[in-house]
């Protein structure tokens, strides 16, 4: 059994297997062909690699420049699982904030985007809770957010919108309230 670093449920790998092939017999899959035998294990792999994710801390900076401008990192690649329908859903994010006395390694953003979608998720929850966590982590100024995303479960099944994108967005402080700078922040995110 292996703990999940986000002290959600345990991850009992023995029973998934076993869960995985009843679930697939019941579909109808022949799992004791030989090039399906080994499917049940395979997809067990599968989903508990996106649904760990790896551990890591917001490592920030004293602002020493006293840099009081926006630090952007656009199109952070990500991939989550629709908690509705555990089908995937991929995109890009794009994480804002305007520092005070802290600033953030760079890579750290594109961290804290895989650690949340990391899970079971809602786009839009997943949104607000990278703006949320940044905010609670670094106290910035302002933190925004834009999540495009393609949905698995609306373009593979049910209406098969094929090509649609979702978008969602988080503003938090200065991001949202300053007129100027929320119009900036989606001018880089290419909102219009």
């Amino acid at each position: 059994m292996t703990t999940d670093p986000r002290g959600a449920m345990p991850l009992d790998l023995d029973l998934a297997r076993s869960a995985a092939a009843q679930l697939l017999k019941a579909l109808g899959v022949d799992t004791d062909a030989p090039a399906t035998s080994d499917t049940p294990a395979r997809m067990v792999a599968a989903y508990a690699e996106f649904l760990t994710a790896r551990p890591f801390t917001l490592t920030t900076f004293a602002n020493d420049e006293h840099y009081s401008h926006l630090v952007t990192v656009r199109a952070i690649a990500f991939h989550s699982l629709c908690e509705h329908h555990m089908l995937p859903f991929r995109g890009t994010a794009d994480v804002a904030y305007m520092p005070t006395d802290r600033i953030v390694g760079l890579s750290k953003l594109a961290r804290l985007v895989e650690h949340v979608a990391r899970r079971p998720q809602l786009q839009e929850r997943m949104t607000q809770q990278i703006a949320t966590s940044l905010d609670e982590q670094l106290s910035p100024a302002g933190v925004g957010v834009v999540i495009r995303a393609e949905h698995m479960c609306m373009t593979m099944r049910g209406v098969h919108a094929a090509g649609s994108e979702t978008v969602t967005t988080a503003l938090l402080g200065a991001i949202r309230t300053d007129t100027a700078l929320r119009d900036e922040f989606l001018q880089i995110a290419r909102i219009p």
